[in-house]
């Protein structure tokens, strides 16, 4: 009988206890006014997260382009400008207004859209690899061969103009 009191007695303090709890956590008994700010917690409430949108942009474009003359605008982040010294399997892409610029191709397929003037060279890497360049209303794709040098712009065009380098494309 006196196991059974003790049961009974422990069952009754755990009920006891999971009420309290209950009317505390679910709401059923309200903290003092004082305790919780509520112009905090309005706030915190009616925010929501802010949203991430991925515009493609070329990241630290005006930085680059006030170093080195180079407009990187948008691209899928597979191709980056790289630096020529000591690395393999670049672009390089040559120009009488910036000498050589050099960009690395990560990924199986790439993309970015750029302007680099006066762009009359550029040597392929081992991707299949193909660049749009214009010359006042005029636009020209070249196929860049793998890991060959490819004539384009002005060593490519009968009349010797200039060409803006526009977009790159890449594949494996």
């Amino acid at each position: 009988m006196k196991a059974r009191k003790t049961m009974l007695r422990g069952v009754a303090t755990a009920l006891g206890a999971g009420a309290l709890a209950w009317l505390t956590v679910g709401g059923g008994v309200s903290p003092a006014p004082a305790q919780v700010p509520p112009a905090t917690m309005a706030v915190v409430a009616e925010e929501g997260p802010g949203y991430a949108i991925e515009d493609f942009a070329y990241p630290n474009a005006d930085k680059i382009l006030t170093d080195r003359g180079i407009t990187l605008k948008r691209g899928d982040g597979h191709i980056e400008l790289a630096d020529c010294a000591g690395a393999t399997d670049l672009l390089e892409v040559w120009s009488r207004a910036n000498d050589k610029i050099c960009f690395r191709v990560t990924g199986t397929t790439g993309y970015l859209t750029l302007e680099i003037p006066a762009v009359f060279a550029v040597r392929g890497n081992s991707f299949a690899t193909q660049v749009d360049m214009t010359t006042g209303t005029e636009e020209k794709t070249f196929d860049v061969s793998r890991n060959a040098w490819t004539p384009v712009g002005e060593s490519a065009d009968d009349q010797g103009r200039d060409f803006m380098l526009m977009e790159i494309r890449t594949s494996r």
